[in-house]
């Protein structure tokens, strides 16, 4: 018997194997496959995995921070109610530095961040940015955020005033014009330059969207 395997050789055996698979595809007859590498799985969709949007698009921006022009990230102050504020230092509402940094202290527990934006459009800031800084601190102790010199109105307004004056239809018609934001940055009012910061109706307002969530 081994002899006539022998006999029968190699080229034999490798005439019956395609013989076998030449029947096999001619009655339709299944071919085992080679084994092949598992296919690699499809990449993940990146957008499936970030989490909601949390940012209000009013704050989908950056501006220079006043003391060192570092950029900073409006979202950071996503979730707190906002006092923004277009400020001048030789102006006769400069006083109410006092009061917007006693609003500061006295609620910023409670979510309240002030956002000062010092602005020469009314011919009342001509200093630098370092100049203004050292105003602030050193004539009103100003701890509330502070952001670089900009432009609060018309064409050449910052994007944030822009949106501001967008939503509420009015722009700052003075320095010290100021806007309450709701935690969600959807609702917004606007306070004329004479509203004092410790006016009992913008307090009152204030607390409103500070209770609210």
């Amino acid at each position: 018997m081994s002899n006539s395997l022998s006999s029968f050789g190699f080229s034999g055996l490798l005439a019956l194997k395609t013989v076998f698979f030449s029947s096999c595809v001619v009655l339709g007859l299944a071919v085992p496959a080679m084994a092949q590498s598992p296919a690699a799985p499809a990449a993940a969709n990146p957008a499936a995995t970030l989490p909601a949007q949390a940012c209000p698009a009013l704050l989908q921006q950056s501006f220079l921070r006043l003391q060192d022009e570092k950029p900073q990230a409006l979202c950071q102050y996503s979730g707190k109610v906002l006092l923004v504020v277009n400020t001048a230092s030789f102006c006769g509402f400069t006083h109410q530095y006092e009061g917007l940094e006693a609003l500061h202290a006295k609620y910023k527990d409670r979510g309240l961040v002030v956002l000062g934006f010092p602005s020469n459009d009314f011919s009342q800031e001509t200093g630098s940015n370092k100049e203004i800084a050292e105003f602030c601190e050193n004539t009103f102790n100003v701890k509330f955020p502070m952001f670089a010199k900009s432009s609060v109105r018309g064409s050449a307004a910052n994007p944030l005033f822009k949106q501001l004056a967008s939503s509420t239809g009015t722009a700052p018609r003075w320095n010290f014009y100021k806007y309450l934001v709701s935690r969600d940055g959807l609702k917004i009012s606007a306070f004329n330059s004479t509203v004092e910061p410790q006016d009992p109706r913008f307090v009152k307002a204030l607390e409103t969207l500070l209770t609210a969530k």
